[in-house]
């Protein structure tokens, strides 16, 4: 029986290597019958040994890979939880701002600037966490929601109480102060003030940050603000401002100084009339008038603050084609310097190239034109220094360049890389003032200025 079912397997040998069925020839598979007549079946394959070691070295790489999968996993739900925390904490400090709300006698001096630390602190906090998780999600802004809520409630509480908002607005003041002291560095302390007995723009200081517009509008992004450049005697510590949603020029406010600014107590209120209004943002106080670009026509416009007069002359070559690269209507820019008055320009002769032409005072004519190498859509604003224009533009979100310079005085142009930073991304209106040899920027809502240095001949 035994001997039976021999007959009937078939035998395979030797032992067998596999390979794939495709890879096999047709000589590799052969059949015979045996001496005692049962049936034998061979198999011959090519010797080739299984990868072992590349199957354990894939092992050891899916173990790393869930290892990290795990780590990744970790911070995730330590973020997470972070986040939950801030957020409740978040919670409980809107709490303590609806208790203020309900009476105006709840609340002590410092109650504001104490609420508005904390906020700045959660905000400090939660962009470092957005940075270290290098991600999005739903609770950052729900977080981002919930300060910029908290923030406009604690603004609408101060007007409640005008002692304490003057308290706060003083003191903040006072910070500003201290704040700009520290931002000046030393090499620009010592300002010469009229000597353009140099070679142009070496560097400038870092930006001070002098606070948001004095309507504490964000969507104000349009405007400009600064000093008059040839002030009259009794003038010279005079600020204005003048900003809205919009590139329309219609209104102007006035400071007897810097503290002033910051508290937002004007002195004098300007608004233009109908069919003088400007558009465009870059235009400058000089000798006690407001030089502006006035809509219709499109023309150069002057108001005249002492005696309330107006005038206007038209720029033939002048157009409306090409503006400055951060905002539309940005065609004829004002400027002032030891050198006098200027207008910078593009026209469809220099083919969008700025073109800078230097102002008569009194006839409020152009005396003379020169023609740079600057492409005006290209550049995001450029301003007037010792005779010498610079043009800007962007290197990046947080940083913008002087990227070129022509002397009006020789004909000398140069291509420059002097960076430096920016407190917000864009900006409508960049001008450099003489009297103190600061640049002053509306940085997308915001008052900002640098310190100015030259290299002295």
């Amino acid at each position: 029986m035994l001997s039976t079912l021999l007959l009937l397997l078939p035998v395979i040998s030797p032992t067998l290597t596999w390979i794939p069925a495709e890879d096999w020839e047709s000589g590799n598979v052969t059949s015979s019958v045996g001496v005692l007549g049962e049936c034998l079946c061979h198999v011959y394959l090519p010797d080739t040994t299984f990868p072992a070691d590349r199957l354990q070295h894939m092992q050891e790489v899916s173990k790393d890979l869930i290892q990290e999968v795990q780590i990744q996993m970790n911070k995730i739900n330590t973020h997470e939880e972070k986040l939950e925390s801030y957020l409740g904490a978040l919670k409980e400090l809107l709490e303590r701002v609806s208790m203020l709300g309900t009476s105006a006698d709840d609340y002590v001096k410092l109650d504001f600037e104490l609420l508005r630390v904390e906020l700045r602190e959660f905000e400090s906090l939660v962009s470092q966490l957005k940075d270290s998780f290098n991600s999005s999600s739903p609770l950052f802004d729900s977080l981002y929601t919930e300060i910029r809520n908290m923030t406009l409630i604690v603004n609408q509480l101060e007007s409640y109480d005008k002692s304490n908002l003057e308290v706060i607005r003083i003191e903040f003041v006072k910070l500003q102060k201290k704040l700009e002291e520290c931002q000046k560095d030393q090499e620009f302390s010592k300002p010469d003030i009229g000597n353009c007995n140099n070679t142009g723009i070496m560097r400038l200081s870092k930006p001070i940050v002098g606070q948001l517009n004095s309507h504490l509008q964000t969507g104000y992004i349009y405007g400009g603000w600064g000093k008059d450049s040839k002030p009259v005697k009794g003038s010279e510590s005079m600020y204005f401002y003048s900003g809205y949603s919009s590139t329309y020029t219609s209104q102007f406010y006035f400071y007897s100084d810097y503290k002033n600014l910051l508290l937002m107590k004007s002195s004098r209120y300007v608004g233009l009339q109908a069919g003088y209004r400007g558009v465009g943002n870059n235009y400058v106080i000089y000798g006690n008038s407001i030089y502006y670009q006035r809509e219709s026509p499109f023309s150069m416009g002057k108001f005249n603050l002492s005696s309330g007069g107006y005038d206007s002359r038209v720029i033939p070559s002048a157009t409306l084609d090409f503006s400055y690269s951060y905002s539309t209507y940005q065609n004829l820019d004002f400027a002032a310097d030891e050198k006098g008055l200027w207008v910078m320009y593009a026209s469809e002769e220099s083919k969008g190239k700025i073109a800078v032409a230097k102002i008569d005072e009194k006839g409020f004519g152009i005396e003379k034109v020169w023609n740079t190498a600057a492409y005006k859509q290209m550049t995001g604003n450029a301003f007037m220094a010792c005779g010498v224009m610079y043009a800007t533009r962007a290197v990046d979100m947080n940083t913008e360049e002087i990227y070129y310079s022509f002397d009006t005085r020789n004909g000398e142009e140069k291509n420059l890389s002097i960076r430096f930073p920016k407190f917000q991304e864009t900006y409508s209106s960049l001008d450099y003032n003489p009297t103190d040899q600061l640049l002053y920027m509306y940085n997308n809502g915001y008052y900002v200025s640098y310190y100015v240095k030259f290299n002295m001949a």
